[in-house]
């Protein structure tokens, strides 16, 4: 039986197959969904080749997807994608530009 090596050691992150961290979750997740999504087709009652296509379809797209993903921003890219949206597109000053400068009155 294959054996495989997932923590590489204290403190680092967790990686199996150069996946790394939060892309392991999306993976798996991704092919739970398909999986369950296949067996709900099926016992709708569409055709099994539909099925089956639509699963290995969709199993493969998860896949190439995370691992595009994985390559292209790394290991916390996820993070930093979900976080630009907190981060307001520009800022509004509604200040004079002496009291900026420092020539005006402040209370």
């Amino acid at each position: 039986m294959a054996q495989f090596e997932i923590n590489k050691g204290v403190g680092r992150s967790v990686e199996f197959k150069g996946l790394k961290s939060q892309y392991l979750f999306l993976f798996a997740g991704g092919l739970l969904g398909m999986f369950i999504l296949t067996a709900v087709l099926y016992l709708v009652g569409l055709n099994p080749y539909i099925c089956i296509v639509t699963g290995m379809g969709g199993a493969i797209y998860i896949v190439w997807k995370t691992f595009l993903m994985n390559k292209k921003y790394g290991e916390h890219g996820l993070m930093k994608i979900a976080a630009r949206k907190y981060h307001p597109r520009y800022l509004i000053n509604r200040k004079r530009i002496g009291t900026l400068i420092g020539k005006g009155r402040t209370k």
